[in-house]
């Protein structure tokens, strides 16, 4: 039987990227799935490829009315609703403090926090009813570790990182698990056109090619670049009954980083370090 058979899963942003790859497998593992993003010639597209057990609605998270409505088509179209995937996302570079947009800051967090904060409001009664359910939000490593990332984006994620916590410990006596996730630097479009390519959807050789030069020395101890399948294998987990008892976690997919600096980066740092004393001996 496969892993996420009879049920029914929503995930926004997913249209392309990580978002895209998770709802690929969804269906593969047997799950009908609603696509939701706001490119709906991309959205149709990718549910005419999936074929009937995948429906495409335009929405926009920062939108309470656009989210009530995606959660609505879920049961319309499908009966149910399993699993919630809050994935939308936009970058927001590097800014120092002093010169901060507050607007853009703004337009961060209702993407990354208020967006998934109504979809949770809206899918909770749905699943109450139904006696359960899970909910994924797809937060970052830049949220639990600074100087990665832009201010606006890992104050953004690290809200939702403790979001999930607080919705866990409601929603549990409601059979509901919260979870999120915090991937590393994964090769998508998206990350690349946040590095400053034109086209995110040409961008991805691009993006791995910046990882395995910069990340994997200097940040990562494991030698593999990050691929959107390596966040839809963990969404898949966190979906499906094999995760029953996990709530409230921060499940972190980022080759090692938020562990510590790779040995190869502070050999010779230590080695350094070790010589000054030596030459006391």
């Amino acid at each position: 039987m496969k892993s996420l058979e009879g049920k029914v899963a929503i995930i926004t942003g997913s249209t392309s990227g990580i978002g895209a790859r998770t709802a690929e497998l969804f269906v593969a593992e047997g799950a009908r799935v609603v696509i939701v993003g706001r490119r709906e010639d991309r959205g149709q597209q990718m549910a005419r490829a999936l074929g009937e057990t995948a429906r495409f609605i335009r929405a926009d998270v920062t939108d309470e009315g656009d989210v009530a409505a995606m959660i609505a088509c879920a049961v319309a179209e499908f009966g149910r609703l399993d699993c919630l995937v809050n994935n939308a996302g936009i970058g927001s570079g590097y800014q120092e403090i002093a010169a901060v947009d507050l607007k853009q800051f703004d337009a961060v967090i209702a993407v990354h926090v208020r967006g998934p904060l109504a979809a949770m409001k809206h899918a909770v009664p749905v699943m109450q009813a139904q006696g359960g359910g899970s909910i994924i939000n797809m937060a970052s490593v830049n949220g639990s570790r600074a100087g990665l990332g832009g201010h606006y984006y890992s104050a953004a994620k690290a809200a939702l990182i403790h979001l999930t916590r607080c919705a866990a410990v409601e929603l549990g006596e409601k059979s509901i698990r919260v979870n999120s996730i915090s991937p590393g630097p994964i090769a998508t479009g998206a990350f690349g056109k946040g590095g400053g390519a034109d086209d995110a959807d040409a961008s991805i050789e691009i993006a791995k090619a910046a990882i395995a030069d910069v990340v994997l020395h200097k940040y990562q101890p494991l030698p593999y670049v990050g691929i959107a399948d390596d966040i839809a294998q963990a969404a898949l987990f966190l979906a499906g009954d094999a995760s029953r008892l996990v709530s409230g976690v921060d499940l972190v997919v980022d080759g090692g980083i938020s562990a510590g600096w790779p040995i190869a980066a502070v050999r010779e740092d230590r080695a350094r370090f070790l010589k000054h004393f030596n030459r006391t001996r």
